[in-house]
């Protein structure tokens, strides 16, 4: 767990933990946790099968809930080694590098799939303002090149992270917060200069809130839009074709927006709350997003259905 460096004692060996005060129901608590996994892993592998397999789905709004699943099972492969083992074995160590690799796995596909519900927003946006166009404008390979940049740039945002942190001194504490890595999270534990790591860390905090800044305005303008359709009937109409999109927007940033507070105001933070918060901004979002889609987008929910012989 430790090598000697000079006169200090550096940590190599990191703990996570599952939820304090609740250790003696860890293996009762493993059991949702793995039916959220499974639930979350075959809901997007379906989601991916089905606009795979048929033709009709082969267009931009299902391109970019490709691109969602892929970030959703990317959350979740990521996050499922650490938090199994944490609440299933007790098994709580992990090693530095592995700890640096599944935190660089983790906001990289976080900061994806912001990025993704982003595009989203546009692709609503400019199928409510200009139907007509929108074929034209979002053509296939615009699309799978959107998809491309949004995840070599998520890839890189991130890359510097395991870098950075892995040149900090751990002499002191070895106890992580959660039961993964994340970068704050490990960069708190150094006892060596972590000023870039800080400053790296908000910019990449502001990139991903910009995301949401940007995707309230496109609802601004959607709105809007909306508003100056005469039909009451094609207003509900279009309003009805972003609901899984808000939804989805919901359940990720619902669970950040709710930890910032809890930091800011909370005046008695209580750490299991907090651990709750987090976990659920891991599982929620892979587990109901695929739920989501399927119950509210016709197209698919019919294709699904067709492919178990059901009307």
């Amino acid at each position: 767990m430790h090598t000697a460096n000079s006169s200090k004692i550096e940590i190599t060996t990191f703990v996570l933990i599952g939820i304090p005060g609740l250790e003696h129901v860890h293996e009762w608590i493993s059991i949702p946790i793995c039916l959220m996994y499974l639930v979350a892993i075959l809901g997007n592998c379906t989601i991916l099968f089905v606009i795979r397999t048929e033709p009709s789905l082969h267009a931009p709004m299902y391109y970019f809930l490709s691109m969602l699943a892929i970030s959703d099972l990317g959350l979740s492969l990521s996050s499922l080694p650490t938090m199994l083992r944490t609440f299933v074995f007790n098994a709580t160590g992990i090693s530095a590098n592995a700890c640096f690799a599944q935190e660089f796995f983790i906001h990289g596909f976080t900061d994806m799939e912001s990025s993704v519900l982003l595009v989203m927003s546009f692709d609503r946006f400019l199928a409510i303002r200009n139907p007509l166009r929108y074929n034209s404008i979002l053509t296939n390979a615009r699309v799978t090149k959107m998809c491309l940049v949004f995840f070599i740039k998520s890839m890189v945002l991130m890359l510097p992270f395991p870098f950075t942190l892995k040149s900090l001194t751990y002499c002191k504490k070895s106890q992580l917060s959660h039961s993964y890595c994340l970068h704050q999270d490990v960069m708190n534990l150094a006892c060596s200069d972590n000023t870039v790591d800080f400053f790296y860390g908000f910019f990449v905090a502001l990139c991903m809130m910009s995301d949401s800044v940007f995707i309230a305005l496109s609802y601004v303008f959607i709105l809007k839009t909306v508003m100056g359709i005469g039909s009451h009937k094609e207003r509900l109409k279009a309003l009805n074709t972003c609901v899984s999109h808000i939804c989805a927007v919901l359940i990720f940033y619902l669970p950040i927006i709710a930890l910032a507070f809890m930091h800011r105001f909370g005046n008695h933070k209580s750490p299991s709350t907090m651990i709750l918060i987090a976990d659920i901004f891991l599982l929620v979002p892979p587990l109901m997003n695929p739920i989501v889609y399927c119950v509210k987008t016709r197209q698919i929910r019919k294709k699904l259905l067709g492919k178990f012989g059901l009307k």
